[in-house]
């Protein structure tokens, strides 16, 4: 037997999601996956999706979330997100990673 879902379990999910993504400060950095640690049951690709289905002229500042491995996922925002991040003063190694330094928390 399959345990049906809320209608709105869908909806705090997100909420965790866009709280946490909110509290990234400025000049940092987390990832996808430290970001589902901290809303406690969620995966990184849930994460992923959430951030894919923000509306235009959402304010929050999805450019500071990026894969584990420090890299910027593969999508079609990739260049804006290192430019976004460049003006906040993150710099990218010679691989295209971003320095353990400029993790949060």
């Amino acid at each position: 037997m399959t345990k049906k879902r809320s209608p709105h379990q869908g909806a705090s999910r997100r909420e965790a999601i866009y709280t946490i993504v909110a509290a990234i400060p400025p000049g940092r950095v987390t990832s996808y996956g430290r970001i589902a640690t901290l809303a406690e049951g969620l995966t990184p690709r849930l994460v992923a999706r959430a951030l894919g289905e923000l509306p235009a002229g959402h304010g929050l500042p999805w450019q500071r979330v990026i894969r584990s491995d420090r890299r910027l996922a593969d999508h079609p925002g990739a260049a804006r997100q290192r430019a976004l991040l460049e003006d906040e003063g993150i710099d990218f190694d010679d691989r295209g990673r971003v320095p353990e330094r400029y993790f949060w928390p």
